[in-house]
């Protein structure tokens, strides 16, 4: 789960880390109210949404006054930013967080995210600050600091010293990085985030550092603990089909393809999407049903892929073992009927009672394609869209 910056800025603040100065605001009054409230100089206006890059599509804007902040709001508040995150569509921008401008004197990166591969948790830095992490990733990485910390040690401070001469800080900022990071640590480890970005991280002309942005991503399975992070959820930053899917008991991620995949199981869904690719195709989502779909889940799945006006074909690949071949087969055939089904269909099936469910396909009268392998399926889903079939 994803949240806004000002609502990680809020948290940050509650474990000591040092943020600038901020207020949010959802009209152009509030705009105004909270720069008065805020008391400073120059201010920064800033468009909340779940996207990097927002400086350069005219989301971030400085402001010498109140009353500028207030005009910067006006226009920014309902304007549709356009990101190398968002897409081309796009995202409308209902918020905005008002920040006091600082004195800048270096910016720099700095993240945490979990190490699958050493499970550990790594903190990740650079000079770079204000760059896109990939792209320094891409063209220097030699500039990438890491430093894996053993989970039974925890954040102590010659991490954390290693860090901030790596980074080339020296005398009183040291130490300032050090408390920065610990605190950091602590929260993301109470608090149960997957990610923790500040992009930049800014040593200011007084010899100070602030996050002067923040991202952070939660464990979704982990937010039974946080009832209040779950709250912070603002679903019209996230995908109404995905939410769907969520609330049915599906998991579905939707991409940019034409091919939409109904498949049980996490792996074998992975496995599916990559030989579409081998094959020529693009598929256009994620769509798990679990090992245990019932009919109406199925036929819910059929209903939030073909709302992709994308989709023009459907590879439908199900393993039975919990889940019985004759019992999906049951389920696409009823799906087929209620939603009516006008894009190419191929089923794959294999496992338990896969000749029942092949039959009752048969049976069906319906124009279903069948294929016996994931390479036969592929290739004529792939075939199917383009007409060939």
């Amino acid at each position: 789960m994803n949240i806004h910056e000002y609502q990680a800025k809020e948290l940050m603040m509650r474990f000591g880390v040092a943020v600038p100065k901020g207020r949010p605001a959802f009209t152009p009054d509030e705009a105004l109210a909270a720069a008065q409230q805020l008391g400073v100089g120059r201010f920064v206006v800033k468009a909340q949404i779940h996207a990097g890059g927002r400086g350069k599509g005219g989301g971030v804007k400085l402001a010498n006054s109140p009353e500028e902040v207030k005009d910067i709001a006006a226009k920014m508040l309902g304007m549709t930013l356009i990101t190398h995150q968002t897409g081309p569509e796009g995202k409308v921008v209902k918020k905005v967080y008002i920040e006091e401008a600082g004195a800048i004197a270096k910016e720099l990166y700095l993240g945490m995210i979990i190490d699958r591969t050493s499970r550990q948790i790594v903190v990740m830095a650079s000079t770079e600050g204000g760059m896109e992490i990939e792209e320094v990733a891409a063209k220097t990485p030699e500039k990438i600091i890491k430093e894996f910390i053993d989970p039974v040690a925890g954040m102590q401070d010659f991490y954390a010293k290693k860090v901030a001469y790596r980074l080339g800080l020296s005398g009183d900022l040291v130490g300032k990085l050090v408390k920065f990071l610990k605190s950091l640590y602590r929260m993301f480890l109470e608090l149960d985030c997957s990610l923790v970005e500040i992009n930049p991280l800014v040593l200011t002309k007084d010899n100070n550092l602030f996050a002067l942005d923040a991202k952070i991503n939660f464990d979704d399975n982990a937010l039974f603990r946080h009832k209040d992070i779950e709250a912070l959820r603002d679903v019209n930053e996230e995908d109404a089909k995905e939410l769907d899917a969520k609330a049915h008991g599906l998991s579905y991620i939707s991409l940019t393809g034409n091919i939409g995949c109904m498949v049980n199981g996490a792996g074998l869904a992975m496995s599916t999407m990559d030989i579409i690719k081998l094959y020529g195709g693009e598929p256009a989502n994620f769509l798990d049903v679990g090992g245990g779909a019932n009919k109406e889940q199925v036929t819910h799945a059929f209903k939030i892929i073909l709302a992709d006006e994308k989709v023009q074909g459907i590879l439908v690949n199900i393993f039975g073992g919990i889940m019985k071949c004759d019992v999906i087969a049951d389920g696409i055939i009823a799906a087929a009927k209620e939603v009516n089904i006008r894009v190419p269909l191929v089923v794959r099936l294999e496992g338990t009672n896969v000749e029942l469910g092949q039959e009752k396909l048969a049976r069906s009268g319906l124009n279903i394609i069948t294929a016996k392998g994931m390479a036969e399926a592929a290739q004529k889903v792939v075939r199917a869209v383009r007409g060939e079939l």
